[in-house]
């Protein structure tokens, strides 16, 4: 029989991308919660993750698989139905090169999160000018792939439900609907989605 296992903590975007692709296959996974990811990290996380010692980590028949991005690689190939990437050769490629934007951006999206004085004000401006990037290139589009949901959707996840604490948190609005109505709708069509609906933190 088939075992797969997800270790995660519940506030990690990273870990819900995974938790979202496995939902959205149909595929049965245990899941386990990491009480301490940063300062008592479990036998079984450092068995399985090593080299970074961090979540999340996907177990399959025994055999994990780390970092968010590649587990989605994994989890598109080794459970091919419902796909998550499109069917032609250029637009996988594209739709791969979007993920990767997302990642190699993180900090510009994040930093205004932690930053303060003027430093906030020219990091909001960073991470608006690259929201304004994945504006323009979704277009009309439903999601960021097409009119199904995909693997960018998924890696941009955090849009749809960490952004606005961060945002709160920073007392600062940094994605706000007049300048960003298309990746509004976009967040508002990716909440609605079976297995993303009710599948994420509870914010409160």
């Amino acid at each position: 029989m088939e075992e797969v296992k997800l270790l995660g903590v519940w506030s990690s975007p990273f870990v819900y991308r995974v938790r979202w692709a496995l939902t959205l296959k149909g595929v049965d996974y245990e899941y386990v919660e990491e009480e301490d990811v940063l300062f008592n990290k479990s036998e079984e996380l450092l068995k399985y993750n090593p080299v970074h010692k961090k979540v999340p980590v996907l177990v399959h028949n025994g055999k994990p698989i780390a970092e968010s991005v590649v587990i989605l690689e994994y989890i598109e190939e080794a459970w091919q139905h419902k796909p998550l990437l499109p069917k032609d050769p250029h637009q996988r490629a594209e739709a791969r090169f979007w993920v990767k934007f997302g990642e190699d951006k993180k900090q510009n999206f994040f930093r205004f999160y932690k930053a303060v004085g003027e430093e906030l004000a020219r990091a909001v401006k960073d991470a608006q000018e690259h929201l304004r990037i994945l504006e323009e290139h979704l277009g009309e589009k439903k999601f960021f792939d097409g009119n199904e949901i995909g693997m960018t959707d998924l890696s941009f996840g955090w849009m749809a439900f960490w952004l606005e604490v961060m945002e709160e948190t920073a007392g600062v609005k940094v994605l706000d609907v007049d300048s960003f109505p298309r990746l509004h709708a976009r967040i508002k069509n990716f909440k609605e989605v079976p297995g993303i609906k009710g599948n994420h933190p509870d914010p409160s």
